[in-house]
C-alpha cells in the first residue's frame, strides 16, 4: 500500500485483509497521506475478505496532511513507524483509535450491504426456497419438504432483518459523528464527511 502511496496512484487498493479492524486501520494510514475512503466489499474464498479503495483526495488540507504525515515519519516504507499504528502492528494508538473506529464502520456498512437485499432480490430468494420444497417433494414427504423449504425461508429472513438492523445502528453512528447520509449513482446510500465529494469525481453524491 505504501508503495502505491509513494508513486502517488489517484486510487490505491489495499490488500484484503481477513477482518474489518485490520483494513480499517490501514485505510486510516492512507488518509493520513491525503487519501480518502472511497469503497469497501467482499472478496477472496467465500468472500471472507474485505477489499477497501481509497481515492487521493484534492482537497488542500488533505495535501497539507500528506506533507506533514511525511516529514513526521520518513522511514514508513522501510520498516519504520507507520502513522497512527503501533510499532510492527496493524493496532491503532489511542490518539488514532476513534478515527479507526470511524472507517471501521464505513467500512462494514458498505460491505453489509450486499446482504440488504431489495425487494427484487427477496423475491428471487423466495422463489428459490419454492423450488427447493418442490424438488424435495420428489423423495420426500409435504409434510418434510414444507418444512425444510420453511425453514430456509425462515433463516434468510432472519439474516435479512438482522442485516437491516446493524446497519440501520451503524448509520446512527456515522450521523452522530457528522457524516451526512447521500445516495451514489447506483442508488445506493452512502455517508460522507461534510464537504466531501464523491471519490474519483468532481461532483458530490446527489442527497
Amino acid at each position: 500500500m505504501l508503495q502505491q502511496i509513494a508513486r502517488q496512484e489517484e486510487i490505491v487498493e489495499i490488500a484484503p485483509q481477513g477482518t474489518t479492524a485490520k483494513a480499517a486501520a490501514l485505510a486510516h494510514v492512507a488518509e493520513q497521506y491525503g487519501y480518502t475512503y472511497g469503497t469497501a466489499y467482499r472478496t477472496g474464498f467465500k468472500n471472507s475478505l474485505v477489499q477497501v479503495r481509497m481515492h487521493r483526495d484534492p482537497r488542500p488540507d488533505a495535501r497539507a496532511r500528506e506533507a506533514a504525515t511525511i516529514t513526521a515519519h520518513p522511514q514508513a516504507g522501510n520498516g519504520g513507524n507507520v502513522p497512527g499504528l503501533r510499532c510492527g502492528s496493524l493496532k491503532p494508538l489511542p490518539e488514532a483509535a476513534d478515527a479507526v473506529a470511524v472507517i471501521r464502520d464505513l467500512i462494514t456498512f458498505d460491505v453489509m450491504a450486499m446482504y440488504i437485499a431489495d425487494r427484487s432480490q427477496k423475491v428471487k430468494v423466495y422463489l428459490a426456497c419454492v423450488a427447493l420444497t418442490l424438488i424435495l417433494l420428489l423423495d420426500r414427504s409435504p409434510v418434510e419438504a414444507a418444512a425444510s423449504g420453511g425453514a430456509v425461508a425462515l433463516m434468510i429472513t432472519v439474516a435479512f432483518r438482522v442485516g437491516t438492523i446493524r446497519r440501520a445502528k451503524i448509520a446512527q453512528r456515522l450521523t452522530a459523528t457528522g457524516f451526512l447520509a447521500v445516495r451514489d449513482e447506483q442508488g445506493h446510500q452512502r455517508f460522507l464527511r461534510p464537504g466531501q465529494q464523491l471519490p474519483g469525481h468532481a461532483n458530490p453524491f446527489a442527497a
